[in-house]
């Protein structure tokens, strides 16, 4: 499965101290008391069991795929995909002890938000999940901050984005599924557009791509990015930069510079999957060609989904 994929050791993506040397205070805990269980979300059908690959570690299973992974230390990211996010915000935001407003589009089972709020202990996340159920079920068994540091909204994505105050986000984090792929709405034109406008000054848009071997859709997506915002980063491992394997690209996006240094490259190759982070004029070389993706395009969808041309809803944070 693109959307998420698990690293084979579990990987601290913070030491918990920000540049300044602020400690990063209390973490929020969020396994104690959980229990293997399967329940029925809005979505379809879902479970929480124990990984026996990681010690105290728990996997959030959608309709048959991992969706999410929970670790009591909310800085210890299991997925691949969510060490080069953490990587990406930290190297923009090295002080920790700055007050950082979070959207987190795509809830899962809040590993990035508990991230955000461990690492950042000034800030305050709002997570929208279209999953209404499923909203409610991990406000019931995860042990989350509350509202003002963290609030839960089940609302659909885009929908949220456009009705968001300009210049009120620090970082915008953008992790939904349905199924292997992320609706056509949250990729165009017009979507990316109200993200900048959403975004404050130096702000961050990070994107989490699953892309299968043929590059197509995902050269898209990250053509788009590059349409609206004048820097644009992409992470992954060599191999799917050459669309050799199935995997996860994520994108870093912002209107002030953001170039991948010998620092954060030395932190990308100690994840659990070693990664790269290519620069804008890389990146606009890798997607020389590819289609700029506007709303008014959007492709009919496959037989087999319903009449909203959606799948089953995936959101792996």
């Amino acid at each position: 499965m693109a959307a998420a994929k698990k690293s084979p050791a579990g990987q601290k993506a913070s030491k918990g101290q920000g540049a300044k040397g602020q400690p990063a205070g209390k973490q929020p805990s969020g396994t104690a008391g959980l229990t293997p269980q399967t329940f029925r979300v809005d979505t379809g059908l879902a479970r929480i069991e124990p990984d026996p690959y990681s010690e105290g570690g728990w996997v959030f299973v959608l309709n048959g795929v991992q969706s999410s992974h929970i670790m009591d230390d909310p800085t210890v990211l299991e997925f691949e995909y969510m060490q080069w996010i953490a990587a990406a915000v930290e190297h923009h935001f090295t002080d920790h002890a700055e007050r950082l407003n979070f959207l987190h589009l795509g809830g899962g089972a809040c590993t990035l938000p508990r991230w955000s709020l461990a690492v950042y202990p000034e800030s305050r996340s709002l997570v929208v999940e279209i999953d209404a159920a499923l909203v409610t079920k991990m406000r019931e068994i995860l042990d989350l901050p509350r509202a003002p540091k963290l609030r839960l909204r089940a609302e659909d994505a885009r929908t949220a984005i456009d009705s968001l105050t300009e210049d009120s986000r620090d970082v915008i984090i953008r992790d939904v599924f349905a199924t292997d792929a992320t609706g056509w709405n949250l990729t165009t034109l017009e979507f990316l557009g109200e993200v900048r406008r959403v975004l404050r000054p130096g702000g961050l848009y990070t994107a989490n791509i699953g892309s299968r071997m043929d590059l197509t859709a995902a050269k898209e997506d990250i053509a788009t990015t590059l349409a609206v915002f004048p820097h644009v980063c992409v992470i992954a491992d060599p191999a799917m930069f050459k669309g050799r394997r199935a995997g996860n690209f994520v994108v870093v996006a912002s209107d002030e510079p953001f170039e991948p240094d010998a620092q954060l490259n030395r932190v990308l190759l100690g994840s659990g999957v070693p990664a790269q982070a290519w620069g804008t004029g890389r990146v606009r070389a890798f997607c020389a060609g590819a289609t700029v993706r506007r709303d008014a395009d959007e492709p009919e969808p496959p037989a087999g989904t319903g009449p909203d041309g959606e799948g089953p809803a995936l959101a792996g944070v």
